[in-house]
């Protein structure tokens, strides 16, 4: 009773139809019988979830990297005269204009 896509269409298998179906056999499956296969069907079914486990593995793996990558380059950043410790200043403007405070009287009515 067990059905796996690779039993039917595995390389090189040849799908037969049973008629008529034994007693036994549910209504709403076909009895077929299977035969030449390169690999039996578990084979593969065991080929293809070890490939996806591994692609998975990879996957958060390479995630993990990213992630690592990402907070790294935020940890690095520095503002320009900022955090550092060795006092780096900016260039300095060098502007005729000075800005002054601005004193304004306020008027009561």
């Amino acid at each position: 009773m067990h059905r796996s896509w690779w039993m039917e269409n595995g390389p090189g298998c040849t799908v037969t139809s049973v008629t008529p179906a034994p007693d036994w056999a549910p209504e709403d499956h076909r009895y077929i019988t299977v035969s030449g296969c390169f690999l039996e069907y578990q084979y593969i079914e065991v080929a293809h979830s070890s490939l996806q486990i591994f692609l998975a593995l990879a996957g958060f793996i390479y995630a993990c990297y990213v992630v690592k990558c990402i907070t790294e380059e935020e940890d690095s950043f520095d503002f320009i005269g900022g955090f550092d410790s060795y006092g780096y200043q900016g260039p300095q403007k060098t502007s005729h204009l000075q800005l002054q405070p601005m004193y304004m009287q306020q008027k009561i009515y």
